[in-house]
């Protein structure tokens, strides 16, 4: 084994041989021997050997081995040194090489040396951004989990950092090829990873590289296969996929396959869905899921039966008014739970979905069931009222801090709930039903329209947003029917006429009576006055 004074003396020689430095091929195998000697000619083995690798190809082998034998070594500072000097190894064919023992190394738990492997990994990328991938993923498809794990995150956190003269339409296109193989057996949060390295490319940002992303996810979502409600990692695998589907959908890449199959195959099981997490409301995140698709989704083969299944299903969250007795109070002895978070998402997909089959109310039901439907929307509407005036006096003259609550922020979210469905039920209280009503949905952000923008066009998820925000409006909370107003309704004229406003005349009028009867009017000459007034106040 060389002592440090032959290691350096070898190096001397090396150094001074300048072009004729490859004739002395015994000084290099010397300096190659050192990685068999103690700690500090390790050290000296580790910068020496990288150093004048390029000129002995014929040893190359040998090379790559001894510095190997360094990053594997006990002493830290040995390892660091060595790993901080291995892309100077990785030219030509040796750089795959290079860049499969960079990814075995990805396993340390050394912080430093952790970084060490990472910055080696990018700086060969930009040598040889091809080479580079194919030992990345030789280890992803091959290596232990650990590996590959790693692996995995490197490309989902570093890819976008490379400038795009690295990242070219040839390198992406190896990158799509590669995570299409391993995709064939992957677990759920591997897919999610793949799905942001895949979606971040600049080549599937266009209309048909997204679309390339959608029937990925389609055929990892199995939407061929039936839907087993019961099968955690069923109900698991098709919500992480439709979670990294909704993003991709827009006017030009449709959801119609994943709306059809949620239409068909899931919503008849809504019930006994097995949740994969616990305490996540699995019903609800589906239905959340069903609401925003249904904005993009195309022409569906079979509309009017899986419109009616949703109709169906809408109408299990509608109950009918519960009966009342001759005293006029209820005969039962509670009312009806309503559950608005359900009823936003299904009304909100049954919105979206009968744009396309207008007459679905009209034509498609016999008369009784529409009225019952309407009866169902009529009492849901009014409880509605009830709870918006409740919101609207807890959140009244709240601003800044105090809207911050926890307490606040939930009352926020559940007014932005309760004035969907108001807009939507409206809607269809229309003769014929009208579709034109846009909304955004609670738990989506509002997209603000500027003056003299347009309405946002159908890439945003749930259509053009009111210009008003919906927390906190100052109209009188007893109001039902708001008449548009803002630069989108100039062109309306004067507001005479609301198909709306004879049915919830009738809502109106009887909540007050019930009123009149448990407050100071309670003579007839009061009770006739204001009577009088309302009448009046309608025409």
């Amino acid at each position: 084994m060389p002592t440090v004074e032959e290691l350096y003396r070898n190096y001397g020689i090396l150094a001074d041989a300048t072009e004729q430095v490859g004739q002395h091929k015994d000084s290099y195998q010397v300096i190659l021997d050192g990685v068999k000697g103690g700690t500090k000619e390790k050290r000296l083995a580790a910068q020496f050997i990288p150093k004048f690798f390029k000129h002995f190809p014929e040893l190359a082998d040998s090379a790559i081995n001894a510095q190997l034998d360094l990053c594997e070594d006990e002493d830290v500072s040995i390892r660091r040194q060595a790993i901080k000097e291995l892309p100077q190894f990785a030219t030509g064919e040796n750089l795959p090489r290079v860049a499969d023992i960079l990814t075995q190394l990805l396993q340390t738990d050394d912080s430093a040396e952790f970084n060490l492997v990472n910055n080696a990994l990018l700086s060969i990328f930009k040598m040889d951004a091809k080479g580079t991938l194919g030992g990345l993923f030789s280890q992803i498809l091959q290596g232990e989990d650990i590996v590959r794990e790693r692996a995995i995150k490197f490309l989902s956190t570093k890819l976008k950092t490379l400038p795009d003269e690295v990242l070219t339409k040839e390198v992406e296109e190896l990158i799509l090829t590669e995570s299409k193989k391993v995709l064939e057996d992957v677990t759920g949060e591997e897919f999610v990873l793949f799905m942001k390295i895949l979606s971040g490319l600049k080549s599937l940002q266009t209309v048909s590289g997204r679309q390339q992303l959608v029937e990925l996810v389609a055929e990892q979502a199995d939407l061929e296969q039936t839907f087993n409600p019961s099968d955690p990692d069923c109900v698991d695998r098709l919500l992480q996929c439709t979670r990294q589907a909704v993003p991709l959908f827009s006017k030009n890449v449709h959801s119609t396959r994943f709306v059809t199959y949620f239409c068909e195959q899931v919503l008849p099981n809504l019930s006994s869905l097995t949740t994969p997490v616990e305490g996540l409301d699995i019903q609800l995140e589906v239905l959340k899921l069903l609401a925003e698709m249904s904005s993009f989704c195309g022409d569906m083969e079979k509309l009017e039966t899986n419109l009616r299944k949703l109709f169906d299903k809408l109408l299990e969250y509608m109950p009918l008014p519960p009966e009342e007795a001759e005293n006029g109070e209820n005969a039962g002895n509670e009312e009806p739970k309503l559950q608005f978070s359900y009823v936003e998402c299904l009304l909100y997909s049954f919105h979206q979905l009968g744009r396309k089959l207008p007459d679905f109310l009209t034509a498609k039901l016999n008369a009784e069931k529409l009225k019952d439907f309407k009866i169902r929307l009529q009492y849901f509407a009014r409880g509605l009222q009830v709870y918006i005036r409740q919101l609207r006096l807890a959140l009244q003259g709240k601003t800044g801090e105090a809207l911050k609550t926890e307490e606040n922020k939930i009352k926020v979210v559940a007014l932005k709930i309760t004035n969907n469905i108001n807009v939507l039920i409206k809607d269809l209280f229309h003769i014929p039903p009208s579709y034109k009503s846009t909304v955004t949905l609670s738990w989506k952000p509002v997209q603000k329209v500027e003056l003299g923008q347009k309405r946002a066009n159908e890439d945003t998820t749930s259509g053009s947003p009111p210009k008003k925000s919906t927390a906190g409006p100052k109209r009188d909370a007893r109001q039902i029917y708001n008449p548009p107003s803002g630069k989108y309704s100039s062109n309306l004229g004067t507001f005479n006429y609301d198909p709306f406003k004879e049915e919830w005349t009738k809502i109106i009028l009887t909540q007050l009576l019930i009123l009149l009867r448990k407050t100071q009017f309670n003579n007839a000459s009061n009770q006739t006055r204001l009577w009088l007034v309302l009448n009046t106040s309608q025409n």
